[in-house]
Order: structure tokens, then sequence, then C-alpha cells
């Protein structure tokens, strides 16, 4: 076991990251391109300084153990949600704009046309043409006001 070990080289450790990298590839997930790394940069290392075997493990240790919070730092960063808050939540979005109501609002109910989509609205009995406010939004359910 310790010949197996000892034969660990630089071109070993190159060919394991690029094998884990190229796992990835298979089966995405993002861990496997880490660890990929890791190897790759032992053998990197080992190109430039002549470590022991168990220098070239506790490095790949090192560096696979100090990826995991560079990968969530770097997904945390890069996440979408800031560009587009409202990606699931479109009734939340149009909280705050006013419309024009088509039909009248009877009885606390009625709908209204924004772009391509009808909703359904609830609020004071309204004719129509009146101006509108959404000041709720509750699933596809909005609730509306007056606009001044």
């Amino acid at each position: 076991m310790d010949d197996m070990f000892a034969s660990l080289g630089t071109w070993n450790w190159l060919i394991f990251g690029v094998v884990l990298m190229g796992l990835e590839l298979l089966a995405p997930g993002v861990f496997l391109f880490w660890l990929g790394l890791a190897a790759f940069l032992v053998g990197v290392l080992s190109f430039l300084i002549d470590p022991t075997w168990q220098t070239q493990l506790l490095m790949f240790a090192v560096f696979a153990v100090a990826a995991v919070p560079l990968w969530r730092r770097m997904a945390r960063s890069n996440s979408s949600a800031g560009d587009s808050p409202f990606l699931n939540k479109r009734a939340h979005a149009l909280v705050g704009r006013v419309f024009t109501l088509e039909k009248p609002i009877v009885d606390g109910t009625g709908t209204v046309r924004i772009d391509d989509t009808i909703w359904r609205i609830e609020g004071p009995d309204a004719p129509a043409g009146s101006r509108v406010k959404i000041v709720k939004a509750n699933g596809a359910n909005l609730t509306v006001a007056a606009a001044s």
C-alpha cells in the first residue's frame, strides 16, 4: 500500500484532475469539478516542488476542503435572484402599478387585463374606465384601490 502512495507523481494528479473534471460533464453537480481542480493544483505544484506523497495527499485535502467555501461564495454572488426578484412571483411585481378597468368591479370582485393576462381583482365597486392601483397580491388574486 505504501508503494502505491509513494508512486504518486505529478502526472497522476494531473490525470486524476482531468478525469474528475470530465466526470463532471457526465454527472453535473459542480462537486467533482472542485475535487478535480484540487487534484490539478496538486499536480501543478508537484512540478514546481517535489513533495512527499504524504504532503501531496495533505495538499489535496486542503485544496478540496478550501474549494467548498469558495464554491459557495461564488454560487451566492452569481445567483440570478438579484436580477429578477419577481421571477416566480409575477403578481407581486404588479403591486403599485395603476391600470384602467375594461369591466366594472361589481360586489367587490372583477377582472382587469394586464398585458396578455386577465387577473381577478378585489376592491371597492368601480365603473368601467376607472383607474385602479394594485395594493396587494395574494397568489393570483389582486387587491385594488381607487387610483388618485
